[in-house]
C-alpha cells in the first residue's frame, strides 16, 4: 500500500479533510496521514463538512509533521503556502506536491450558514485534486 502525507500549518481543516478523503475513497491503495507545522485541534466545521458526504473524521488527531521524518512516504502534499515554505525536508519522501487550497478556517467564527460553503468548497476541491493526483 502506498503512503501519502498531507501537510498544512494547523492540521485542523484542509489536511484533516484530505486524510479522511484518501482513506475513505482510495483506502484500498493508499494510506493517508496528515500533519501540521503548528498542529492544533480538528475544526468542528471540517468534521461537519465531511460528515455531509458520509466520512467521519471526528476520531482523527492533529499531529506534528516531525513525527513523520524518516518514514517512507510516496507523496507529501502541502495544502497551504505556509506549510510549503516551512515543512521540513522529509527524507524518504519520493515526491512532493503543492496543492494550495484556500483556508476555510478563516470563516469559523462567522455564522455557520456563511462559513459552511467555504468548508464544502475546500472539501470538494480537495476531492477533485486528490482524484487526479492519486489516479495519474
Amino acid at each position: 500500500m502506498k503512503k501519502i502525507l498531507i501537510v498544512c500549518t494547523g492540521n485542523s481543516c484542509r489536511s484533516q479533510m484530505a486524510e479522511g478523503l484518501v482513506n475513505a475513497l482510495w483506502g484500498d491503495r493508499w494510506k493517508a496521514d496528515s500533519a501540521g507545522t503548528k498542529p492544533s485541534i480538528i475544526n468542528r466545521l471540517a468534521i461537519k463538512a465531511m460528515a455531509e458526504i458520509g466520512i467521519d473524521i471526528s476520531g482523527q488527531k492533529s499531529k506534528h509533521v516531525d513525527q513523520f521524518i524518516g518514514q517512507s512516504i510516496d507523496i507529501v502534499v502541502t495544502v497551504c503556502d505556509d506549510a510549503a515554505e516551512n515543512c521540513p525536508f522529509i527524507p524518504g519522501a519520493r515526491r512532493t506536491v503543492h496543492m494550495p487550497i484556500p483556508d476555510p478556517a478563516e470563516y469559523t467564527d462567522l455564522p455557520e450558514e456563511i462559513a459552511m460553503p467555504h468548508f464544502r468548497e475546500a472539501r470538494d476541491r480537495l476531492k477533485r485534486e486528490l482524484d487526479v493526483l492519486l489516479n495519474s
